[in-house]
């Protein structure tokens, strides 16, 4: 990362909290390439925080400049404009993914939303905050597909597609993850938007041990599959994914339809198509959907990929 670079950040920060936001959203994008010398760091507006990430550990000279500018941006008509609390910089390729505060007073658990709909964060203890911001079209999707629907949430986190669902009429919405202390934060993410959890289970398992749970749960109209691209022990991408996608025909409404995401910088879209036709070719691949354009990448198939599949008759 170059310190000459830092004046075209400030610039476009400045630029994108002048019409300040009013909803979460990322508003400097480096790692899409777009920006010379910028290539790991990004911000996020988290409706009165600014939390800045640095994905590769900087020269002294670069985060002196970067915490230097951040200070003075704290003192700009802009920043106050804006109602700005505190900003921070999370050093996200340190052990633990620290988190410095710069200015201001964190608030370690903010409130956000994000097409209307609200969701928990936790600020300063891991490496991320509770929600994936390029995955709004996603949720926004999932909203408007799940009308009276059952649905299958994998690899569900903090549960972000299961409150969209919900919110779009789902019947029924199953997360799963091993991570019980993010299904926990799921919950509470229902509960900001006064759902009716009866309509929602959790359940703390690894996926490859509990089909037979899964399966006795279904079958789904609508399958959310958004997995990690490396959990230690538990899921390897390249390795792991089409243990799922050989399992969807079982799980599937005659209807049924899919979103399958991969966001891995170099795994293509086709890894999914050519997969699906292997392991499951009675889904058939009809759209991939855009990224959110705040996160424009100089290369299409590196951002993130969320494609949807439906099941054709037999």
């Amino acid at each position: 990362m170059q310190s000459n670079a830092l004046s075209a950040f400030f610039s476009h920060l400045t630029e994108s909290l002048t019409d300040t936001p009013t909803e979460v959203r990322r508003v400097f994008h480096g790692r899409g390439r777009c920006w010379e010398g910028l290539e790991q760091l990004t911000a996020d507006w988290l409706q009165g925080q600014l939390l800045v990430g640095l994905f590769k550990e900087p020269s002294d000279d670069f985060l002196q400049a970067l915490v230097s500018g951040l200070q003075a941006f704290s003192e700009s008509e802009v920043w106050k404009k804006a109602n700005g609390q505190s900003i921070l910089v999370q050093h996200r390729s340190r052990d633990g993914a620290p988190t410095e505060l710069i200015c201001g007073e964190l608030n370690d658990f903010p409130v956000v939303s994000e097409n209307s709909l609200r969701y928990q964060l936790e600020l300063g203890k891991n490496q991320n905050m509770g929600i994936f911001l390029d995955m709004r079209y996603g949720r926004k999707w999932v909203q408007s597909q799940s009308e009276n629907k059952k649905v299958l949430n994998l690899f569900a986190y903090t549960c972000g597609f299961s409150v969209a669902a919900i919110a779009g009429g789902a019947q029924k919405v199953v997360n799963l993850d091993m991570a019980k202390a993010a299904l926990s934060r799921g919950r509470d993410n229902h509960r900001l938007n006064d759902h009716d959890l009866s309509k929602v289970s959790f359940l703390g398992h690894d996926l490859f041990k509990s089909w037979g749970k899964v399966r006795k749960l279904g079958p789904y109209d609508l399958i959310v599959i958004d997995p990690p691209s490396f959990q230690k022990g538990s899921f390897a991408l390249t390795k792991d994914y089409q243990k799922i996608l050989r399992r969807l025909p079982e799980l599937l409404t005659e209807q049924g339809t899919v979103l399958a995401c991969v966001n891995d910088p170099a795994i293509s879209p086709d890894f999914l198509i050519e997969g699906m036709k292997t392991e499951a070719p009675q889904l058939q691949f009809t759209e991939r959907l855009e990224n959110p354009p705040e996160f424009a990448d100089i290369a299409n198939d590196s951002g993130l990929k969320a494609l949807v599949f439906q099941r054709i008759a037999e």
